[in-house]
């Protein structure tokens, strides 16, 4: 397969890896679990075709069927061409390992090995906030989206908002948004040769200045119905925090709010009218305690624990000359919390660059030395 790469002539690494990480999903039969688990375990997607004849002795419990399709000729012929189609339509590929990668997606079990964007989008913003609910928006939830926007920009900077651009309460926070200036980014259920549906290609092409379009789906898929369950993992994914602004009782917004849960995300709800039929998904998440009810930006902003212009001055904590027998990754968390006061825990990921599920060990650490403290929302604050 090393041939295979030098035959296309590529210039970089990051092309080898690029086009080494569409390989492999065009293999059919590996699936998305094993891709992902490959390239953690060999670092990158390159390392997984030059190892292939060592892989069982690298990775003793990977059954030989998985190997055999490695050997697939034609995967690396098809991620040729549409790393071609990437480039002549001048989109991204972020690769697993690509630093503009969103580094909360990355975390989650399921996180897809490579990510297709058009735009200019910062998918590692500070703040990043998804907004899903029902395809029959009511003009009720047109106007919490377009409030609830208009009274977030003004009290927190450095926000995007991330939806679906589907009909309904999707396309109306993705217009909020962009009448806020506030970038937001559309996860799409089909490749980047479209736009589905078709009238909003206007508005997702304005998206494409401060945010953009991205999806995990190469050219030439079409919006299929499963597709948009697997969409919706990315929505949760990367984002701090979900809110679902109107739901009916069965919905995709309710999955992405389970999604958003299981992934130890904040997850808040809109309540609305006891009668009001879309209204009831929000009111069972809220009544179930699976999200927690807000109504305006400030509710929002001070359960998540964020800083923002609502504060009248900055948290200024305690002065500590030296703390005893903290490693150098818990120092740069001390550090970080010294300098924001308080910070929930997807802000010290995306800081400190350490992965989340090690991030809550050391904190746990920290709070058991008396170093720090937890709060609500997943807010951790410097004692």
């Amino acid at each position: 397969m090393t041939c295979l790469i030098v035959h296309l002539n590529l210039t970089c690494v990051n092309e080898e890896e690029i086009i080494a990480s569409i390989a492999l999903t065009k293999i059919r039969g590996l699936g998305s679990t094993w891709a992902l688990r490959l390239i953690r375990e060999l670092g990158d997607a390159v390392s997984i075709f030059e190892k292939r004849k060592d892989l069982k002795d690298l990775i003793p419990d990977l059954n030989d069927k998985i190997i055999n399709l490695l050997d697939d000729a034609e995967a690396y012929g098809k991620a040729a061409k549409e790393y071609e189609f990437v480039k002549k339509n001048h989109l991204y590929c972020y690769t697993y390992n690509d630093e503009h990668y969103p580094s909360r997606l990355r975390e989650c079990e399921d996180a897809p090995i490579l990510l297709y964007c058009q735009g200019h989008a910062d998918l590692n913003k500070l703040h990043m906030v998804s907004m899903v609910g029902t395809r029959h928006c009511t003009d009720y939830g047109k106007t919490l989206c377009l409030k609830f926007l208009n009274d977030l920009h003004s009290i927190l900077p450095n926000l995007m908002i991330v939806s679906g651009l589907a009909y309904g309460v999707d396309i109306n926070a993705h217009r909020a948004a962009l009448s806020n200036r506030i970038p937001t980014v559309a996860v799409l259920a089909h490749g980047l040769d479209r736009i589905y549906p078709s009238m909003h290609r206007d508005t997702a092409f304005e998206m494409c200045g401060t945010g953009g379009l991205l999806t995990e789906f190469p050219s030439g898929t079409n919006p299929d119905r499963q597709n948009f369950v697997m969409r919706n993992r990315i929505v949760a994914g990367m984002c701090d925090a979900t809110i679902v602004v109107e739901s009916a009782a069965k919905g995709g917004s309710l999955i992405t709010a389970d999604l958003a849960t299981g992934y130890g995300r904040d997850c808040f709800a809109f309540p609305g009218p006891v009668d009001a039929p879309y209204s009831s998904g929000c009111n069972n998440l809220i009544r179930d305690n699976k999200a927690a009810l807000i109504s305006n930006a400030e509710d929002f902003v001070k359960l998540m624990g964020w800083t923002s212009n609502l504060d009248g001055e900055k948290v200024c904590p305690i002065q500590r000359e030296l703390f005893i027998d903290l490693s150098p990754e818990e120092n740069i968390v001390v550090e970080l919390l010294r300098k924001d006061g308080k910070s929930q825990i997807n802000t010290l990921v995306v800081k400190s660059n350490i992965p989340v599920n090690k991030l809550s060990s050391l904190l746990f650490e920290l709070e058991l030395k008396g170093v720090v403290r937890s709060m609500a929302g997943s807010v951790f604050q410097l004692l």
